[in-house]
This record gives structure tokens, C-alpha cells and sequence, in this order.
């Protein structure tokens, strides 16, 4: 009987249900995981331009419906992959000085950076951030919610203990703790850090935002 039967949109209709309250819609989170991890994929193999709900839906293995049913859009798709970077955000140090915190920063980063996949993915959204305000202002969001988030955390922990003072422009002092490595890593892309980099740009950076 029809009243017997979900309304479960991934499954196929052939296959038994679970009873749920009528008219609802069962979204299965593996399926969203699934859907979530193969657009990373995609936009790694064939960028932005190229990126299809189609491609999407063969990687994740589910049909075309499953994604329709959760975003309207590629765009929007993205826009949700890239906000959710911010969530899961990154972990925030607590060595007990300014120079450490920031070495370990750095040492998050730097291998999130350069993992083969967001290596392809951010240059990929940087320029097409440039010719649409949504995912430049997804992009932005991720990138305050994420490490700029962390940073300044970083900054007002040195500042109770003393490190640094109190009345420091912050913006400047986070400048300072996310553009060098940024720059090698992202803009430049350069293949291979030097061999004591990231202790040195800690060190480095712990002084200039002392001296600020």
C-alpha cells in the first residue's frame, strides 16, 4: 500500500522503507558526504568552469536528483562546500608563548595548503572569485571564520600574557601572521618550503608583532 511507504529521496522506489511521518523527505547524510567529498574531487580534476552536476553526481555515485534535491545549483553546491570550511575551522595552539603558537599555526597550514587537492581547489576559486561576488564572498568568509579566526585568538592570548600589547592594530598583526605563508603557498606556489622556514617565519613574525 502507498501509505506504507517513506518518501526517502535517495533510495530507489523498489526497495523497502522505513516508516516516516507523510510527506517527508529523507536526506541521507552519507549521501550528502558523498556528494560534498566528490565536488572537492571535481573541482580538482576539472575546475569551476568545467564542474558539472552531472560530473558531481557520477563521482559521488548517486543520480542527478540527489543533488537537485539538496542544492539548486553548481553554485550554490560550492558555496556550501567552501562555508563549511569555515566550521570545521582549524585547531587553535596553546603552547604557552606567541612564537610557538605561531609555529604550530604554521605547521597546520602549510600541510593544508599543500594537500594535492586544495592545492588545485583555491587558485581554481580565487579567479573565479574574481568575476563573482557570491563565491568571493564565501571565500572571504571561510577565510575569517578559519585561520584569521585562529590568528586572532593567537594574538589575544600573547596580549594576556603579556607578550604584546594590548592596544596593537590587529588587523596589521594579522597581515603579518597569514601573508607570507599564503604567498609561497598559494600565490606563488612554491614547490617546496626551505628547509627551517616555518620556524624562522614564526620567530620572525612573533618579533614584528612585538614591536608593533
Amino acid at each position: 500500500m502507498l501509505g506504507g511507504m517513506t518518501t526517502n529521496a535517495d533510495e530507489p522506489q523498489t526497495r523497502p522503507r522505513r516508516r516516516t511521518p507523510a510527506g517527508a523527505a529523507v536526506l541521507r547524510p552519507d549521501v550528502t558526504e558523498a556528494i560534498r567529498a566528490a565536488v572537492f574531487e571535481e573541482l580538482a580534476a576539472v575546475g569551476y568552469a568545467r564542474m558539472s552536476i552531472e560530473g558531481i553526481a557520477r563521482r559521488a555515485g548517486v543520480g542527478k536528483t540527489a543533488v537537485y534535491r539538496r542544492w539548486r545549483s553548481k553554485l550554490h553546491l560550492v558555496l556550501d562546500v567552501v562555508s563549511a570550511l569555515a566550521v570545521q575551522g582549524l585547531p587553535v595552539p596553546d603552547t604557552g608563548s606567541l612564537e610557538g603558537d605561531l609555529r604550530l599555526l604554521y605547521e597546520f597550514t602549510s600541510r593544508a595548503l599543500r594537500h594535492p587537492v586544495a592545492s588545485q581547489i583555491i587558485p581554481d576559486l580565487q579567479a573565479e572569485a574574481a568575476r563573482n561576488p557570491e563565491i568571493a564572498e564565501a571565500m572571504q568568509k571561510a577565510l575569517r571564520e578559519g585561520q584569521e579566526g585562529v590568528a586572532s585568538k593567537i594574538v589575544v592570548a600573547a596580549a594576556q600574557r603579556g607578550e604584546v600589547n594590548g592596544d596593537l592594530d590587529e588587523d596589521l598583526a594579522l597581515d603579518l601572521i597569514s601573508g607570507p605563508l599564503y604567498w609561497r603557498s598559494v600565490v606563488i606556489r612554491s614547490p617546496k618550503l626551505p628547509k627551517g622556514y616555518l620556524g624562522a617565519l614564526a620567530r620572525a613574525t612573533a618579533e614584528a608583532i612585538k614591536a608593533l
